[in-house]
């Protein structure tokens, strides 16, 4: 199979970059997010795992991928895909009263811009990520606008993933 790419943006920062799916290491994973394309959502960045900025997405896959090509521990360039129940992001502390409810499932797509992240959330301990892709064009550029993002705030802006 030749290799697959998409771009990933910050919509109103104008920021894009470059992805190739690991469809070798996370096949299933790659495939729904593929035929799932385009999705766009509210960016979040993240409270717990440090250099991480994803939007949450209801369920696209026929079934919710296997934990293929895991990790706890993601490097810059990362993308990675969760599954959660809304029992387990309903908590007002998580910020996501409108979008997570208990007796729902909702997807996190994630990208990772810097180094030193972990996935150990204080709720429920380790939260393994199924890496699906990882950024080859353009994370420098994404970074400098994830740090924006950090510093001066999430509102309005969306995080788009489309094929390239």
């Amino acid at each position: 199979m030749a290799d697959r790419y998409l771009e990933i943006s910050l919509v109103k920062r104008g920021i894009t970059c470059t992805a190739r799916l690991l469809d070798d290491r996370a096949p299933i994973t790659c495939e729904a997010v593929w035929k799932s394309l385009p999705l766009s959502g509210d960016v979040y960045h993240a409270k717990y795992a440090r250099n991480e900025i994803y939007a949450l997405f209801p369920p696209f896959a026929e079934a919710e991928p296997p934990l293929e090509n895991p990790t706890v521990t993601p490097i810059p360039g990362d993308l990675c895909y969760f599954s959660f129940a809304g029992a387990e992001l309903g908590a007002k502390s998580y910020g996501y009263d409108r979008e997570v409810r208990p007796g729902t499932t909702v997807v996190d797509l994630a990208l990772f811009y810097e180094r030193n992240n972990l996935l150990l959330n204080g709720d429920v301990g380790w939260v393994p990520g199924i890496v699906w892709g990882q950024v080859v064009e353009g994370l420098d550029a994404m970074a400098d606008g994830c740090n924006d993002l950090w510093r001066t705030g999430a509102a309005g802006e969306t995080l788009s993933f489309r094929r390239a």
